[in-house]
């Protein structure tokens, strides 16, 4: 599924939760969205653990 698909089914989902469910329902939708977009990112390895608690200036080399 391209990046695009991905991208207009969020926003779908944003707005359906922003119409319907009012800007309450929106921020939970855009959170949920951001923690299942970081847990998917983590199980599948392109994200490490440490990239959330390494300070900005202990970059690898």
């Amino acid at each position: 599924m391209s990046m695009a698909v991905v991208g207009m089914i969020a926003g779908m989902a944003l707005g359906f939760a922003g119409y319907f469910g009012g800007f309450g329902a929106f921020l939970l939708v855009a959170a949920l969205g951001a923690v299942g977009f970081v847990a998917g990112r983590f199980f599948e390895g392109d994200m490490d653990l440490g990239d959330f608690f390494r300070s900005r200036d202990d970059r690898r080399r």
